[in-house]
């Protein structure tokens, strides 16, 4: 709900119309039109259906009824953001192809989310994933949860709206401010009134504009040029098809472990605990739904990134065949890609109209997404426990207006956006700083049953300012040190945005003509190691701070809010040593206890005799700290 920069260059505050190499013809205009009109269509169809028959878990989570392939193009549109189909294909144009390796992540980030963290959230039948941390600690730490992610989403979503639509204004001369509040609009009526079966069913169509504006642009870039053949040609001849870089260095920016590993824990921020996404794998019929939805999006990830590093490849070869425009030349990174479809489809009408389409298209999935999952965190967070007794209707009229309210305050974002200037790189840097932080405060209640609420708050504020250290202090670097030019797939100021929102807004240090050293070396680690250095920050500060304090000695432990590591584990060994081990798991399958008798849980403690008597029954000890806990030994 994670998802670096899309530019080296500040963004520009305003657009120079001399750099405008095609403007929008009539047909364009309609396509783009057309996308507008059927995203509302859609949403107003699934508002209309039922009126007056919603419920807030119909506009909240579709229902739970949504199938697993609808969710899953949903999964991939909420973090395939416009700045990502800018940002991607410049990378690779720029840097060469180390950066498609990204996608050897993909299989652990999806893999861990699948049996682990959808599980557990699924049987827990939550609504919102910050209901877990009461479950597992206490309210305070669900509270400090819900204003993190909200601070976070707040700060990107106007973002995310206006950065886009500057770079189309500077390119094409597309009216900055009615693509602003076009979208905007649109968004905000079908996604406050529709709820997230109608953000869920026009990603599915956002899903397809996207796949197909980028494909237009393969086919017909390469057909430019002389077929895939000689962009691969080309490409290699000029040293853009990168090999294996096996450095294990993690303050160079992009190599094979950086990309491979340092993109799982980047992959787990939002594929695992944001709740824009989590609040998907909720809306399924089934968990295994859910959990077939989140494997499927691992193919859709791939021909996405795919495509992405084709069209940085065709662009490449394309601009050794045909001259840059001085335009061209001085444009930032964010506006290559615009410049390059401009003048590669500036003969066919209707077809740039398809792209700035698809390039909407991805900043529609991603707003309507964060008004939907805001509005629920909110609601479920800080509003429906202060009033357990509101009524159905009250509860739906408060969640549609906040929809609604968030939407407004995201039009108010993209205007501040447009005065910020070169601060506007720190905001959009403050989303990535958040996402690691959040990932070690669930990791830790789920993975480590000693994990007490203390622990809990210290490492997540430690993480947290760990986090903004690092961040923060690499812009201040960057911005204060002279920048050289980069070498392919080194280290430099430009920093992609792939299809998450983390890359999107995290910032790293540029290259300089001395190695770094000191602070200044520390400030230039690699974005993708910012998940899990701040996740690990978490995890270690939480343990060493509930160990001191006594851990969970005292306190009742909920059982369906822990991953059984252990009996995992052990259940890989020969069937011989397991025989010789006697063990018990508090796993997910003991019936849990909150969504069906939420009145006997407070905070994580069984409130009825009755309950603690079922515990008994299936072998469960009420020793969070205690080895038997989980294994009780017999003679080995």
């Amino acid at each position: 709900m994670s998802m670096g920069e899309s530019t080296s260059a500040p963004f520009h505050t305003t657009s120079d119309t001399s750099r405008v190499i095609s403007s929008f013809s009539v047909v364009d205009y309609v396509v783009f039109g057309l996308l507008l009109l059927l995203s509302l269509i859609i949403g107003l169809y699934h508002a209309c259906r039922g009126w007056g028959r919603h419920t807030v878990g119909e506009l909240l989570l579709a229902d739970r009824k949504m199938g697993c392939l609808p969710v899953a193009l949903s999964l991939l549109a909420t973090f395939q953001s416009a700045v990502a189909i800018l940002g991607a294909p410049a990378e690779i144009y720029r840097f060469g192809t180390q950066y498609w390796f990204l996608g050897c992540s993909y299989f652990l980030g999806l893999l861990i989310p699948a049996h682990i963290f959808i599980p557990v959230f699924y049987r827990l039948h939550l609504t919102s994933a910050y209901e877990y941390l009461e479950l597992r600690f206490n309210k305070v730490v669900r509270i400090l949860g819900t204003v993190t992610f909200i601070f976070q989403m707040v700060i990107y979503m106007g973002v995310a709206l206006y950065a886009p639509s500057l770079a189309l204004n500077a390119v094409t001369g597309f009216d900055l401010w009615l693509s602003v509040l076009a979208l905007g609009i649109v968004c905000n009526i079908y996604t406050a009134l529709g709820g997230l079966k109608a953000v869920i069913w026009t990603d599915v169509f956002q899903t397809l504009v996207m796949f197909l504006g980028q494909l237009v642009v393969i086919i017909v870039g390469s057909a430019r040029v002389g077929g895939l053949g000689h962009v691969w040609n080309v490409s290699s001849q000029y040293g853009r098809i990168s090999g294996i870089e096996l450095d294990p260095d993690p303050f160079v920016r992009h190599t094979f472990w950086t990309l491979a590993f340092g993109g799982v824990f980047m992959m787990l921020s939002l594929y695992g605990v944001n709740q824009a996404q989590v609040q998907r794998y909720l809306s399924s019929r089934s968990e295994k739904a859910a959990i077939l939805s989140c494997y499927a999006v691992f193919p859709c990830q791939q021909v996405s990134l795919c495509m992405s590093s084709l069209i940085g490849l065709v662009m490449f070869a394309y601009y050794k065949k045909y001259t840059m425009s001085p335009q061209q030349e001085q444009a930032a990174p964010d506006q290559l890609v615009l410049y390059f479809v401009m003048d590669l489809l500036k003969d066919m009408p209707g077809l740039p109209g398809l792209f700035v389409a698809c390039l909407f298209s991805g900043s529609l999935s991603t707003i309507s997404s964060a008004f939907n999952s805001l509005a629920t965190v909110t609601m479920e967070d800080l509003i429906q426990p202060w009033f357990p007794e509101m009524t159905e209707t009250r509860a739906i009229l408060l969640s549609r207006s906040l929809a609604f309210a968030y939407g407004l305050i995201c039009l108010g974002m993209a205007y501040i956006s447009s005065h910020l200037g070169s601060v506007l790189q720190a905001a959009l840097s403050i989303f990535g700083m958040v996402g690691g932080p959040l990932l070690g405060l669930f990791c830790l209640g789920m993975f480590f049953p000693c994990a007490n609420p203390l622990g809990a708050i210290v490492g997540l504020l430690t993480g947290l300012t760990m986090a903004f250290w690092i961040g923060i202090g690499s812009i201040v670097s960057r911005m204060s040190s002279s920048v050289a030019s980069p070498p392919v797939n080194g280290s430099s100021s430009f920093l992609p945005s792939n299809w998450t929102i983390t890359t999107m807004t995290t910032l790293m240090p540029s290259t300089t003509l001395s190695k770094p050293t000191g602070l200044q070396r520390f400030y230039s680690l690699s974005y993708l190691w910012y998940s899990a250095h701040n996740s690990t920050t978490v995890i270690v500060v939480g343990l060493i701070v509930s160990l001191l304090t006594g851990g969970m000695r005292g306190r009742t432990l909920n059982p369906g809010t822990i991953y059984p590591v252990l009996p995992k584990l052990l259940s890989l060994l020969p069937l011989s040593c397991q025989k010789r081990l006697r063990w018990r798991s508090y796993s997910q399958d003991v019936p849990v206890v909150p969504p069906l008798f939420p009145e006997k849980m407070r905070n994580g403690v069984l409130q009825d005799s009755r309950d603690k008597e079922r515990m008994a029954e299936d072998g469960l000890v009420h020793q969070p700290c205690s080895p038997t806990y989980i294994v009780q030994e017999t003679s080995l």
